[in-house]
């Protein structure tokens, strides 16, 4: 059975800092693109940033110099460092797994991608 497990979500002051981890199991991701999306009520379900086994990876500029992506060498886990968080980054979190690499770009939307994890909420208090 095919699991994306999220952890370390939480309620943090604008300013500070909350790593994010997607724990993978079930199959092998090692060649597949692995994203963080967000969704704040009200909003539609954004990408924030993603990452192949090539080493390419992709961010929303919204988050671009704030946040960064890793996945660890056994390919089975994969991490969003959020820093200088801001009151507008409050939303669920969700891992996702999609079946291809960038190619001409990352994948960006939802449907692009097979296997989702369950979501964490972050919320940034001003």
């Amino acid at each position: 059975q095919v699991q994306l497990v999220e952890s370390g979500g939480g309620l943090v002051q604008a300013g500070g800092s909350l790593r994010l981890s997607c724990a993978a199991s079930g199959r092998s991701f090692s060649s597949y693109t692995m994203g963080w999306f967000r969704q704040a009520p009200g909003k539609e379900r954004e990408l924030v940033a993603a990452i192949h086994l090539s080493g390419n990876t992709y961010y929303a500029d919204s988050v671009k110099g704030r946040f960064t992506i890793s996945r660890d060498n056994a390919k089975t886990t994969v991490y969003l460092q959020m820093n200088s968080l801001k009151p507008e980054d409050t939303a669920v979190y969700y891992c996702a797994a999609a079946p291809r690499s960038f190619g001409l770009g990352p994948p960006r939307r939802s449907y692009e991608y097979d296997y989702w994890g369950q979501g964490t909420q972050v919320t940034v208090s001003s």
